[in-house]
């Protein structure tokens, strides 16, 4: 039981730890680099590998801390919309992995509910912190910064996110597998 433990809080060092270098590597692409969301994917990784428990704390900490470190994300509203979208991908994921049969298409339903509820998420704080700071967040703009500018980036992480965790799997690498 102690070894998960630790597996589990290794894994996650690793993944907020990728929270913080990955929007480097893809910011070096000025075209797509921030529509690719690289901050998204440790998370949600954390999340399927190590649990909702684990996936909320490292999203949510991950953009704050990043904001914190970087400057970038701007922690407002930037920053903290973003904590609690990353939260609830991390949360969400770890939860439905959990409950749903270990097949692939459960894999990809897991993720795609925990985008969907992740960027409702989103919206919903960037309008309380648009009313709290007396400014406007029309839904307009939550069609944009939810949708359309996260287009190349919900692509990535269909295509990426299930691979890794299927990966995972057949390595026995995930928690679940230690005895």
């Amino acid at each position: 039981m102690r070894s998960k433990h630790i597996l589990k809080l290794t894994y996650a060092a690793i993944c907020l730890a990728l929270c913080m270098v990955l929007p480097f590597l893809t910011g070096q692409i000025p075209q797509i680099g921030q529509m690719l969301s690289p901050m998204h994917i440790p998370v949600f990784i954390c999340g399927f590998v190590c649990g909702w428990p684990y996936g909320l704390v490292v999203g949510f900490i991950a953009p704050l801390l990043r904001g914190s470190v970087f400057g970038i994300p701007v922690l407002m509203p930037g920053g903290v919309s973003m904590a609690f979208e990353l939260a609830t991908y991390g949360c969400l994921s770890g939860i439905l992995y959990s409950v749903f049969p270990k097949k692939i298409p459960f894999i990809y339903a897991a993720l795609i509910i925990s985008m969907i509820c992740g960027r409702i998420v989103w919206g919903a704080a960037r309008f309380v912190i648009a009313g709290i700071q007396s400014t406007n967040f029309p839904f307009s703009a939550f069609l944009a910064g939810a949708v359309t500018n996260a287009v190349p980036g919900i692509i990535l992480h269909i295509a990426l996110i299930p691979v890794i965790i299927i990966a995972l799997r057949r390595a026995k690498l995930m928690p679940e597998d230690i005895r």
